[in-house]
């Protein structure tokens, strides 16, 4: 069955950031990507469960694809999601607490809160790869390395619009076969191969738990879901967004992606460019004609700050110096690292 919140490729050059405003794709892909790490950020200094920021990231990413980053603010909308998600995933938080770990108002979370529950029509169900990685792990005894190495790019997935393009299980299936090749090193075989379509003898209509392992390790989780041939196409666009994502990165500031910047991806996806790279992109966008509202001269630089949203006092937490997180809080929303 199709979810309401998974889209085609091209609707994200139809969002309303792009349709209504100067945005382009990339300067919304980098304002998304900024905002869920933002989000991260605040979940791991609030403490709070892995599960609830995947839910609160992937709340995010749907109530962008129908408002405007003009409109509402990336921290807003993040913060607003962390606090809903400590409600509905059993992990609750006082709001002041939510409002004084980002310097924000606890009107604004509130107001803000009121047109995230619009935006998700009350629909809180937010499935992640995670879960999906598991069973995979559980299924194949793979080395250590490709565990963690997808669970981490499973985490990176996130700051790309990944969850509201495609079903957990082919997010999942591409971190694994990233993972894979990224441990395999650049003699092992390419990502074509690992996602090409199985030959008919070994895609007989069984439940993908009573399928023996593939006596090709590389083609382990391509197999084991039984994909079709859209299926894989997926994957495909999965993957290749994946790595443009890490090669938009700055590698001063991501070392830890520049050995997945080296993987060629798949040929077979022909979608559009999406990403810039990102020291490139603040430069991108024009500023609106416009004069900014009143008070709102404190707002983040180098982002459009619409002026539907309360000003904020004192400045969104981002553009200050990060506030400590707590060691092991960093652990769990970890970077990537293929050192």
């Amino acid at each position: 069955m199709q979810s309401q919140w998974v889209f085609p490729i091209s609707a994200l050059q139809l969002t309303p950031s792009v349709v209504t405003s100067s945005y382009t794709v990339a300067k919304e892909l980098y304002d998304r990507s900024r905002g869920v790490e933002f989000l991260f950020r605040l979940g791991s200094s609030l403490g709070l469960p892995t599960s609830a920021m995947f839910t609160a990231a992937t709340w995010f990413h749907r109530f962008f694809m129908r408002y405007s980053m003009e409109d509402y603010h990336r921290q807003d909308v993040a913060a607003s999601c962390i606090f809903l998600a400590t409600k509905t995933e059993e992990c609750g938080r006082k709001l002041r607490d939510v409002a004084r770990e980002v310097d924000q108002l606890q009107n604004v979370i509130l107001l803000t809160e009121e047109v995230l529950l619009e935006a998700l029509c009350f629909d809180f169900v937010a499935p992640s790869p995670h879960a999906e990685l598991i069973d995979l792990f559980d299924a194949y005894q793979e080395d250590s390395r490709v565990h963690d190495y997808a669970w981490s790019i499973a985490h990176d997935s996130y700051r790309t619009p990944l969850c509201v393009l495609f079903a957990p299980r082919i997010i999942a299936s591409a971190c694994y076969v990233l993972a894979q090749r990224a441990v395999d090193g650049p003699h092992s075989a390419s990502l074509d191969s690992r996602i090409s379509a199985s030959p008919p003898s070994a895609s007989l209509p069984t439940p993908p738990s009573h399928k023996p392992a593939s006596p090709d390790a590389s083609r382990f989780a391509v197999e084991y879901y039984g994909f079709t041939e859209d299926d894989i196409a997926k994957v495909s666009d999965a993957l290749s967004i994946l790595l443009e994502y890490y090669s938009a990165q700055d590698m001063q500031n991501a070392p830890h992606a520049a050995p997945l910047t080296m993987i060629s991806p798949p040929t077979s996806s022909l979608r559009p460019k999406l990403y810039e790279p990102f020291s490139q992109v603040p430069q991108l966008l024009s500023q609106p004609a416009s004069v900014p509202p009143a008070g709102t001269s404190n707002r983040t630089p180098i982002s459009s700050y619409g002026g539907n949203t309360p000003a904020k006092t004192p400045l969104h937490v981002a553009e200050q110096p990060e506030k400590a997180t707590p060691e092991s809080a960093k652990k769990v929303i970890g970077r990537l690292d293929l050192s």
